[in-house]
């Protein structure tokens, strides 16, 4: 019968000393802090709001291509009907919604950092 097996122990561990001191810390920026309320950002959230309505038409134009109605006429009396689907242009179609999607809450973004932010006076 083998003996239980005892835990193994651990080498012991050198202990350094650490750094200490100004150094550790990199130098205080000298650039002033960047502002984020500009105007020219409601310029940019129209500049988007009009690519995404762009991007929406392409979405509609995209699924009409990708859906075609298919009649087939046997005799006189039957008549079969059905859709066919094409992926690629469906598929384009999902994209362009996703991209439209994302631009309006940019656009959104934008107006809001170009309305509401205003410069903070520092604390004495």
């Amino acid at each position: 019968m083998l003996a239980p097996q005892s835990h193994e122990k651990l080498l012991t561990v050198i202990d350094l000393p650490q750094p200490t001191g100004a150094d550790l810390w990199p130098p205080e920026d000298a650039r002033p802090a960047a502002r984020l309320h500009k105007p020219l950002r409601a310029v940019v959230g129209a500049v988007e709001l009009i690519l995404a309505a762009l991007a929406v038409w392409g979405v509609f134009a995209c699924w009409k291509a990708g859906v075609v109605q298919v009649v087939i006429t046997y005799g006189e009396t039957t008549t079969l009907e059905s859709q066919r689907y094409f992926g690629g242009p469906l598929a384009g179609a999902i994209g362009l919604g996703v991209l439209a999607a994302i631009l309006v809450v940019d656009a959104i973004r934008q107006f809001l950092l170009a309305v509401r932010t205003k410069q903070r006076k520092p604390k004495d």
